[in-house]
């Protein structure tokens, strides 16, 4: 298509030519280079055009500017980095097991999972291309279609997540304790088998699930976890989560809903597995052994307990605690409500009263009372941080469909979980969490922005932090996330002289001393 003289007058480049694409809009008319003169055998020669220099746009020539990148030059860092911290073990392991590609998707997902707890499906693309985790796992496809896809696939591999849980487990010391504890999560889904009415969800109106998690109480961290219906007696779930993960070893310890009944065989057949268990307070061998006739206090503990310790007749032990706080607050508890229902039932009161604040333990390990009082009060410590975690990390629904991506979820949710309680006992341990919750923390960290060509370990006083406070740097310093500034130390006042020999000394102060012998100096 011709274009018009008033066009081609515009100042441009020199040896270039104008071009009108006949299309609407400010890149109508382009101006390419002329590279010179095509010679055809037989005709006439015929200009040779090169690339696209500018273009004439409102009566004059704009040059050609590279193009926006796709890439945004700076991304979020301090959350990121503090799970990439604590998680390069993770990663290992799921790379003995699964593909590359899949184990950094598992790893990419979780790592959005800590830092957006409420992360929705469609959502994952989104927060991974503006946070480091797209530097730490590159190229992982995080669309929708791809994060349902990948929580279908680990749902459907029931081997390749068992054989990671067994790696997990192989490196528990016999002589840790580990504790297996359930939630029940909310799950409304009509295509879950696996979604049922609990027997608390009976009483709220909809359905749930039920997983299960084994703890390490030493490392508070998860060892493995497992889904079952939400229908499911914890009595048939316990014996076939310890089969199913094959925990062979170290020491069970479970609350009362977790009856040690239900794996005898299971015990029988695995000699370094062994149980601390509570029994229900109308057990009839509290009675029968005396439990309630405490012998000692317990020591290692700022509480006020006392215990008793027996050995039964069949190889097992007996271990009972009364806690003097605890057993005021039960009976105040009871009492309380007698008011507000405005009737006292004195025969119920009268049989509670010697059983508030009392614990009693089944064991086949010989132990002292504070060995068992502290790992129980440890499991309690446990069951609170995973309560903690639960809240954080959004955990107390589902949000997918099918029961295989169910499952799948799971096990991210399995991985996020032992990543969350690393950054919490990291912090802990850095003295954080004594001035500020966990959550703020994370809003915090989640402030620092870096730029995100630099690959060199962060440093406070380089110039590639963006917008980052300084109050938010120290925080990065004292997780080990960047390097401090180190300030030389100078002294107060003005640096001595170096001494040095005078040309002419002084003469010393004083009258010089006497000859006592003149005649030797004349001499």
């Amino acid at each position: 298509m011709g274009v018009s003289e008033n066009i081609r007058s515009i100042d441009r480049p020199k040896n270039t030519i104008i071009v009108d694409s006949g299309r609407d809009g400010v890149n109508r008319y382009s101006v390419r280079e002329r590279l010179g003169v095509k010679y055809i055998k037989g005709g006439n020669p015929q200009p040779e055009n090169g690339r696209v220099i500018g273009h004439i746009i409102d009566g004059r020539f704009v040059p050609v500017t590279d193009r926006m990148s796709d890439e945004p030059d700076s991304l979020s860092y301090g959350v990121a980095a503090l799970a990439k911290s604590v998680s390069d073990d993770l990663f290992e392991d799921l790379l003995a097991v699964y593909p590359p590609n899949e184990a950094a998707a598992v790893m990419a997902s979780a790592m959005l999972k800590v830092a957006r707890p409420n992360i929705a499906a469609n959502r994952y693309s989104t927060h991974y291309g503006r946070t480091f985790v797209s530097k730490y796992y590159p190229n992982v496809a995080m669309s929708k279609n791809s994060v349902g896809s990948l929580f279908k696939k680990l749902g459907m591999d029931g081997k390749k997540r068992k054989a990671f849980y067994a790696s997990r487990m192989a490196r528990v010391a016999p002589n840790h304790h580990i504790a297996i504890d359930g939630t029940l999560k909310q799950d409304t889904s009509t295509v879950n088998d696996l979604s049922s009415f609990s027997y608390k969800a009976r009483v709220k109106g909809c359905k749930d699930v039920s997983v299960l998690y084994a703890y390490e109480i030493e490392t508070m961290e998860p060892l493995c976890a497992e889904v079952f219906p939400g229908n499911s007696i914890d009595a048939s779930s316990f014996s076939a989560f310890i089969n199913d993960n094959n925990i062979t070893k170290g020491m069970i310890i479970t609350d009362k809903g977790f009856p040690i009944s239900a794996i005898e065989e299971d015990l029988k057949m695995r000699p370094d597995l062994h149980y601390m268990a509570p029994i229900k307070r109308n057990d009839r061998r509290i009675s029968e052994n005396g439990m309630l006739e405490f012998k000692e206090v317990v020591t290692g503990t700022d509480k006020s307990v006392v215990g008793k310790k027996v050995d039964l007749k069949n190889g097992k032990y007996l271990y009972s605690f009364r806690d003097s706080y605890r057993a005021g607050k039960e009976e105040r508890s009871f009492i309380t409500k007698s008011k507000k229902k405005k009737s006292f039932d004195s025969d119920k009161y009268l049989s509670h009263r010697d059983k508030y604040g009392v614990i009693v333990f089944e064991s086949d390990v010989d132990m002292s009372l504070s060995q068992v009082y502290n790992a129980y009060e440890d499991r309690w410590l446990l069951k609170l941080l995973f309560a903690q975690y639960k809240g954080e990390e959004s955990l107390d629904s589902t949000n997918v469909q099918g029961d295989y991506s169910l499952i799948g979820a799971e096990f991210v949710n399995f991985i996020a979980t032992v990543m969350t309680s690393r950054m919490v006992r990291k912090a802990g341990n850095a003295k954080l969490l004594d001035v500020m919750t966990y959550g703020d923390l994370m809003d915090d960290l989640s402030s620092a922005w870096r730029q995100s060509g630099s690959t060199d370990k962060p440093r406070s006083a380089d110039k590639k932090w963006v917008h980052t406070l300084p109050s938010v740097l120290v925080l990065l310093e004292k997780l080990g996330l960047s390097e401090p500034l180190i300030k030389e130390s100078r002294k107060v006042g003005r640096p001595k002289k170096a001494k040095t020999e005078p040309e002419n000394p002084k003469r010393p102060r004083g009258r010089p001393r006497k000859n006592p012998n003149p005649q030797a100096k004349i001499e």
